[in-house]
Protein backbone atom coordinates (compact mmCIF):
# COMPACT_ATOMS: atom_id res chain seq x y z
CA UNK A 1 0.00 0.00 0.00
CA UNK A 2 1.25 3.51 -1.07
CA UNK A 3 0.52 6.59 1.35
CA UNK A 4 0.76 10.09 0.10
CA UNK A 5 3.80 12.23 1.72
CA UNK A 6 2.92 13.16 5.09
CA UNK A 7 0.76 10.59 5.85
CA UNK A 8 0.91 8.10 9.17
CA UNK A 9 -0.74 5.31 9.78
CA UNK A 10 -0.54 5.84 13.03
CA UNK A 11 -3.17 8.85 13.31
CA UNK A 12 -5.64 5.96 12.56
CA UNK A 13 -8.49 5.74 14.45
CA UNK A 14 -7.30 1.68 15.34
CA UNK A 15 -4.30 3.01 16.83
CA UNK A 16 -5.39 4.34 20.49
CA UNK A 17 -2.99 6.64 22.22
CA UNK A 18 -0.78 7.28 19.49
CA UNK A 19 -0.38 10.23 17.48
CA UNK A 20 2.12 11.90 14.96
CA UNK A 21 2.93 15.31 14.58
CA UNK A 22 3.42 16.33 10.73
CA UNK A 23 6.38 16.97 9.42
CA UNK A 24 7.86 19.98 7.56
CA UNK A 25 8.45 20.13 3.89
CA UNK A 26 12.03 19.87 2.95
CA UNK A 27 14.38 22.73 2.58
CA UNK A 28 15.51 23.32 -0.84
CA UNK A 29 19.33 22.03 -1.63
CA UNK A 30 19.90 25.80 -3.00
CA UNK A 31 19.19 29.04 -0.97
CA UNK A 32 16.72 31.11 -2.96
CA UNK A 33 17.88 34.15 -1.35
CA UNK A 34 21.94 33.65 -2.29
CA UNK A 35 23.60 35.52 -4.84
CA UNK A 36 25.63 33.32 -7.35
CA UNK A 37 29.37 33.54 -6.72
CA UNK A 38 31.32 35.70 -8.62
CA UNK A 39 34.54 34.68 -10.90
CA UNK A 40 37.57 36.86 -9.39
CA UNK A 41 37.84 39.64 -12.19
CA UNK A 42 40.66 39.19 -14.19
CA UNK A 43 43.12 42.65 -14.23
CA UNK A 44 45.81 43.22 -16.97
CA UNK A 45 49.13 43.71 -16.53
CA UNK A 46 48.90 47.32 -16.41
CA UNK A 47 45.93 47.15 -13.99
CA UNK A 48 48.42 44.86 -11.40
CA UNK A 49 51.26 47.44 -11.81
CA UNK A 50 48.83 50.50 -11.34
CA UNK A 51 47.46 48.96 -8.33
CA UNK A 52 51.15 47.55 -6.82
CA UNK A 53 52.30 51.03 -7.30
CA UNK A 54 49.61 52.68 -5.47
CA UNK A 55 50.36 50.63 -2.52
CA UNK A 56 46.99 48.22 -2.98
CA UNK A 57 48.19 45.06 -1.49
CA UNK A 58 45.28 43.19 -2.74
CA UNK A 59 46.70 43.76 -6.15
CA UNK A 60 50.49 42.83 -4.90
CA UNK A 61 48.80 39.23 -2.94
CA UNK A 62 46.96 38.49 -6.44
CA UNK A 63 50.53 39.32 -8.41
CA UNK A 64 52.51 37.09 -5.89
CA UNK A 65 49.77 34.24 -6.59
CA UNK A 66 50.47 34.87 -10.64
CA UNK A 67 54.05 34.80 -9.70
CA UNK A 68 53.79 31.70 -8.05
CA UNK A 69 51.59 29.59 -10.39
CA UNK A 70 52.46 27.62 -13.24
CA UNK A 71 49.60 27.93 -15.55
CA UNK A 72 51.28 29.63 -18.95
CA UNK A 73 48.72 32.45 -19.07
CA UNK A 74 49.34 33.55 -15.49
CA UNK A 75 52.93 33.37 -16.31
CA UNK A 76 52.33 35.42 -19.07
CA UNK A 77 50.95 38.45 -17.39
CA UNK A 78 53.33 37.65 -14.49
CA UNK A 79 56.47 38.56 -16.02
CA UNK A 80 54.93 41.53 -17.79
CA UNK A 81 54.06 42.85 -14.27
CA UNK A 82 57.77 42.23 -12.84
CA UNK A 83 58.93 44.39 -16.12
CA UNK A 84 57.15 47.02 -15.63
CA UNK A 85 57.97 46.89 -11.69
CA UNK A 86 61.85 46.55 -12.05
CA UNK A 87 62.43 50.48 -12.30
CA UNK A 88 60.26 50.81 -9.24
CA UNK A 89 62.32 47.98 -7.13
CA UNK A 90 65.38 47.94 -5.94
CA UNK A 91 65.09 50.51 -2.92
CA UNK A 92 64.83 48.02 0.59
CA UNK A 93 66.83 46.26 2.60
CA UNK A 94 67.16 42.35 1.90
CA UNK A 95 67.71 40.20 5.30
CA UNK A 96 67.93 36.63 4.48
CA UNK A 97 66.81 34.59 8.11
CA UNK A 98 67.64 31.05 8.65
CA UNK A 99 68.38 28.92 11.45
CA UNK A 100 68.31 25.52 13.36
CA UNK A 101 64.68 23.80 13.47
CA UNK A 102 63.17 25.41 17.36
CA UNK A 103 65.56 28.25 17.24
CA UNK A 104 62.57 30.50 17.37
CA UNK A 105 62.70 32.15 13.68
CA UNK A 106 59.13 32.64 13.33
CA UNK A 107 59.26 34.65 16.99
CA UNK A 108 62.24 36.42 16.16
CA UNK A 109 60.80 37.56 12.88
CA UNK A 110 57.83 39.25 14.95
CA UNK A 111 59.55 40.60 17.37
CA UNK A 112 62.23 42.65 14.85
CA UNK A 113 59.40 43.00 12.05
CA UNK A 114 57.22 44.67 15.33
CA UNK A 115 60.38 46.89 16.07
CA UNK A 116 60.51 47.84 12.24
CA UNK A 117 56.74 48.73 11.90
CA UNK A 118 56.55 50.62 15.13
CA UNK A 119 59.84 52.83 13.58
CA UNK A 120 57.92 53.38 10.55
CA UNK A 121 59.32 50.43 8.61
CA UNK A 122 56.73 48.97 5.86
CA UNK A 123 58.00 45.23 5.94
CA UNK A 124 57.48 42.61 3.64
CA UNK A 125 57.82 38.80 5.32
CA UNK A 126 58.49 36.22 2.37
CA UNK A 127 58.76 33.02 4.28
CA UNK A 128 59.53 29.70 2.22
CA UNK A 129 57.56 27.01 4.02
CA UNK A 130 58.59 23.57 3.57
CA UNK A 131 56.27 21.17 1.69
CA UNK A 132 56.22 17.35 2.42
CA UNK A 133 57.65 14.99 -0.33
CA UNK A 134 55.11 12.22 0.28
CA UNK A 135 52.27 14.63 0.00
CA UNK A 136 53.02 17.70 -1.30
CA UNK A 137 51.46 19.51 1.22
CA UNK A 138 53.08 22.26 2.70
CA UNK A 139 51.51 23.46 6.25
CA UNK A 140 51.99 27.17 5.65
CA UNK A 141 51.74 28.20 9.55
CA UNK A 142 54.00 31.40 9.67
CA UNK A 143 50.54 34.28 10.02
CA UNK A 144 49.99 31.79 12.84
CA UNK A 145 52.90 31.99 14.60
CA UNK A 146 53.09 35.83 14.09
CA UNK A 147 49.70 36.99 15.11
CA UNK A 148 51.07 40.87 15.86
CA UNK A 149 52.58 41.28 12.78
CA UNK A 150 50.14 39.40 10.74
CA UNK A 151 47.75 42.41 11.15
CA UNK A 152 49.95 44.99 11.42
CA UNK A 153 48.92 47.76 9.17
CA UNK A 154 52.63 48.64 7.76
CA UNK A 155 53.58 44.68 7.68
CA UNK A 156 53.17 41.86 4.60
CA UNK A 157 53.26 38.44 5.36
CA UNK A 158 53.71 35.70 2.33
CA UNK A 159 54.58 32.16 2.91
CA UNK A 160 55.25 30.07 -0.33
CA UNK A 161 55.53 26.53 -0.52
CA UNK A 162 58.38 24.56 -1.32
CA UNK A 163 56.98 22.03 -3.11
CA UNK A 164 59.92 19.78 -3.68
CA UNK A 165 61.48 22.63 -6.05
CA UNK A 166 63.56 24.58 -3.90
CA UNK A 167 64.98 26.72 -7.13
CA UNK A 168 61.42 27.29 -8.52
CA UNK A 169 60.57 28.27 -5.44
CA UNK A 170 63.37 30.80 -4.95
CA UNK A 171 63.44 32.30 -8.15
CA UNK A 172 59.87 33.32 -7.66
CA UNK A 173 60.66 34.67 -4.54
CA UNK A 174 63.49 36.87 -5.85
CA UNK A 175 60.36 38.35 -8.03
CA UNK A 176 58.16 38.44 -5.48
CA UNK A 177 60.61 40.76 -3.73
CA UNK A 178 60.69 43.16 -6.84
CA UNK A 179 56.50 43.82 -6.58
CA UNK A 180 57.09 44.04 -2.89
CA UNK A 181 59.48 46.77 -2.99
CA UNK A 182 57.75 48.18 -6.34
CA UNK A 183 54.31 48.68 -3.50
CA UNK A 184 56.88 50.40 -1.38
CA UNK A 185 57.69 48.33 1.02
CA UNK A 186 61.21 49.16 2.17
CA UNK A 187 62.30 46.14 3.98
CA UNK A 188 62.33 42.33 2.71
CA UNK A 189 62.41 39.14 5.28
CA UNK A 190 63.49 35.96 3.28
CA UNK A 191 62.64 33.21 5.89
CA UNK A 192 63.94 30.00 4.31
CA UNK A 193 62.92 26.44 5.18
CA UNK A 194 66.30 26.11 6.81
CA UNK A 195 67.83 22.78 5.25
CA UNK A 196 70.43 22.92 3.37
CA UNK A 197 70.48 23.71 -0.66
CA UNK A 198 67.65 26.82 0.52
CA UNK A 199 70.44 28.53 2.77
CA UNK A 200 72.66 29.12 -0.85
CA UNK A 201 69.45 30.00 -2.64
CA UNK A 202 68.34 32.64 -0.19
CA UNK A 203 71.99 34.22 0.31
CA UNK A 204 72.07 34.81 -3.10
CA UNK A 205 68.90 37.34 -3.09
CA UNK A 206 69.61 38.87 -0.13
CA UNK A 207 71.63 41.98 1.44
CA UNK A 208 72.94 40.54 4.72
CA UNK A 209 72.35 37.22 5.87
CA UNK A 210 71.49 36.15 9.73
CA UNK A 211 72.10 32.99 10.89
CA UNK A 212 69.54 32.09 14.00
CA UNK A 213 71.10 29.90 16.59
CA UNK A 214 70.19 28.70 20.26
CA UNK A 215 72.66 27.78 23.13
CA UNK A 216 71.97 25.15 25.74
CA UNK A 217 71.99 22.63 23.03
CA UNK A 218 75.23 20.58 23.83
CA UNK A 219 78.21 21.31 21.66
CA UNK A 220 76.44 24.81 19.56
CA UNK A 221 79.58 24.39 17.01
CA UNK A 222 79.02 20.84 16.09
CA UNK A 223 75.44 20.74 14.57
CA UNK A 224 76.25 23.72 11.77
CA UNK A 225 77.42 23.16 8.22
CA UNK A 226 80.66 25.20 7.98
CA UNK A 227 79.22 26.56 4.51
CA UNK A 228 76.51 28.07 6.53
CA UNK A 229 78.88 29.79 9.00
CA UNK A 230 80.94 31.29 6.02
CA UNK A 231 78.03 32.81 4.47
CA UNK A 232 76.32 34.77 7.39
CA UNK A 233 76.73 38.03 7.89
CA UNK A 234 75.87 37.88 11.46
CA UNK A 235 74.64 35.33 14.19
CA UNK A 236 71.53 36.35 16.44
CA UNK A 237 71.70 33.69 19.67
CA UNK A 238 68.23 33.78 20.15
CA UNK A 239 66.00 32.61 23.69
CA UNK A 240 69.09 34.49 25.99
CA UNK A 241 66.58 34.82 28.94
CA UNK A 242 65.56 32.98 32.17
CA UNK A 243 67.99 30.48 32.98
CA UNK A 244 69.66 30.29 29.47
CA UNK A 245 71.38 34.12 30.02
CA UNK A 246 74.70 32.53 30.68
CA UNK A 247 74.82 29.68 28.01
CA UNK A 248 73.77 32.16 25.44
CA UNK A 249 76.67 34.56 26.67
CA UNK A 250 78.87 31.22 26.35
CA UNK A 251 77.94 30.37 23.25
CA UNK A 252 78.33 34.30 21.92
CA UNK A 253 82.31 33.76 22.80
CA UNK A 254 82.28 30.57 20.44
CA UNK A 255 80.81 31.78 17.66
CA UNK A 256 82.51 34.80 17.39
CA UNK A 257 85.74 32.91 17.71
CA UNK A 258 84.42 30.56 15.40
CA UNK A 259 84.12 33.09 12.78
CA UNK A 260 87.19 34.93 12.96
CA UNK A 261 88.57 31.53 11.24
CA UNK A 262 87.15 31.20 8.70
CA UNK A 263 88.44 33.33 5.52
CA UNK A 264 87.76 37.28 4.59
CA UNK A 265 84.60 38.15 3.37
CA UNK A 266 84.52 40.06 -0.49
CA UNK A 267 82.77 42.45 1.42
CA UNK A 268 85.47 43.04 3.80
CA UNK A 269 82.99 42.95 6.93
CA UNK A 270 83.62 40.96 10.21
CA UNK A 271 80.66 39.17 10.99
CA UNK A 272 79.46 39.67 14.51
CA UNK A 273 77.46 37.54 17.39
CA UNK A 274 74.93 39.18 19.30
CA UNK A 275 72.55 37.59 21.92
CA UNK A 276 68.99 38.15 22.01
CA UNK A 277 65.46 37.37 23.23
CA UNK A 278 62.31 37.54 20.72
CA UNK A 279 60.40 36.84 23.92
CA UNK A 280 61.28 39.43 26.23
CA UNK A 281 62.27 41.84 23.65
CA UNK A 282 66.10 41.97 24.32
CA UNK A 283 68.93 42.51 21.72
CA UNK A 284 66.13 43.06 19.06
CA UNK A 285 67.39 46.47 18.38
CA UNK A 286 70.74 45.61 18.50
CA UNK A 287 70.53 42.77 15.67
CA UNK A 288 68.74 45.38 13.62
CA UNK A 289 72.17 48.12 14.19
CA UNK A 290 74.06 45.37 13.14
CA UNK A 291 71.84 44.91 10.15
CA UNK A 292 72.29 48.70 9.31
CA UNK A 293 75.79 49.18 10.56
CA UNK A 294 76.56 46.29 7.41
CA UNK A 295 74.74 48.34 4.67
CA UNK A 296 76.16 51.90 5.64
CA UNK A 297 79.71 49.54 5.78
CA UNK A 298 79.51 47.48 2.16
CA UNK A 299 77.70 51.10 0.59
CA UNK A 300 80.30 53.18 1.44
CA UNK A 301 83.07 50.65 -0.05
CA UNK A 302 80.49 49.94 -3.15
CA UNK A 303 80.06 46.25 -1.96
CA UNK A 304 76.73 46.51 -2.16
CA UNK A 305 76.17 47.73 -5.57
CA UNK A 306 78.79 44.60 -6.77
CA UNK A 307 76.35 41.92 -4.92
CA UNK A 308 73.06 43.13 -6.28
CA UNK A 309 74.65 42.84 -10.45
CA UNK A 310 76.07 39.84 -9.55
CA UNK A 311 72.82 38.03 -7.84
CA UNK A 312 71.27 39.84 -10.76
CA UNK A 313 73.32 37.64 -13.28
CA UNK A 314 73.49 34.48 -11.06
CA UNK A 315 69.57 34.78 -11.28
CA UNK A 316 69.68 35.15 -14.97
CA UNK A 317 71.88 31.87 -15.35
CA UNK A 318 69.57 29.87 -12.79
CA UNK A 319 66.12 30.92 -14.56
CA UNK A 320 67.72 29.73 -17.97
CA UNK A 321 68.83 26.33 -16.52
CA UNK A 322 65.05 25.91 -15.05
CA UNK A 323 63.73 26.41 -18.23
CA UNK A 324 66.06 24.14 -20.37
CA UNK A 325 65.04 21.42 -17.61
CA UNK A 326 61.85 21.69 -17.54
CA UNK A 327 61.22 22.26 -21.67
CA UNK A 328 63.37 18.73 -21.84
CA UNK A 329 61.29 16.81 -19.21
CA UNK A 330 57.83 17.85 -20.49
CA UNK A 331 59.21 16.93 -24.20
CA UNK A 332 56.24 13.98 -25.11
CA UNK A 333 59.08 11.64 -26.88
CA UNK A 334 61.31 12.66 -24.45
CA UNK A 335 58.96 11.71 -22.12
CA UNK A 336 58.17 8.42 -23.69
CA UNK A 337 61.87 7.58 -24.16
CA UNK A 338 62.65 8.24 -20.43
CA UNK A 339 60.61 4.95 -19.53
CA UNK A 340 62.63 2.54 -22.03
CA UNK A 341 65.90 4.11 -21.16
CA UNK A 342 64.92 3.49 -17.76
CA UNK A 343 64.31 -0.14 -17.97
CA UNK A 344 67.11 -0.63 -20.17
CA UNK A 345 69.74 1.13 -17.50
CA UNK A 346 67.63 -1.07 -14.45
CA UNK A 347 68.03 -4.12 -16.82
CA UNK A 348 71.93 -3.61 -17.45
CA UNK A 349 71.42 -3.67 -21.19
CA UNK A 350 72.41 0.25 -20.78
CA UNK A 351 74.87 2.32 -18.97
CA UNK A 352 73.60 5.29 -17.33
CA UNK A 353 75.89 8.24 -19.17
CA UNK A 354 75.24 6.50 -22.24
CA UNK A 355 71.42 6.80 -21.66
CA UNK A 356 71.46 10.20 -20.74
CA UNK A 357 73.68 10.98 -24.01
CA UNK A 358 71.16 9.14 -26.27
CA UNK A 359 68.62 11.29 -24.56
CA UNK A 360 70.04 14.66 -24.97
CA UNK A 361 71.21 13.81 -28.69
CA UNK A 362 67.25 13.31 -29.09
CA UNK A 363 65.78 16.46 -27.64
CA UNK A 364 68.90 18.22 -29.81
CA UNK A 365 68.00 16.88 -33.05
CA UNK A 366 64.17 17.80 -32.15
CA UNK A 367 64.81 21.12 -31.63
CA UNK A 368 67.22 21.80 -34.17
CA UNK A 369 64.49 21.24 -36.98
Amino acid sequence: MHYKNNYHPENEPVYKGLSVNQGVNDAPMINPYGQPKRKRQQYSASEFVEGILGGDISMLSQSVTLVESSLPEHQLIAQKVIEKCLPHAGNAVRLGITGVPGAGKSTFIEALGMHLVRDGHKLAVLAIDPSSERSKGSILGDKTRMEELSVAKNAFIRPSPSAGSLGGVARKTRESIILCEAAGFDTIFVETVGVGQSETSVHSMVDFFLLIQLAGTGDELQGIKRGIMEMADGIAINKCDGTNIDKARVAKTQYQNALHLFPPHESHWSPEAITCSSVELNGIREVWNMVERYIDFVKANHYFEIKRNAQSKYWMYETINEQLKNNFYQNSEIQNMLIDSEKRVLSNELSSFVAAKNLLDKYFRKIRK
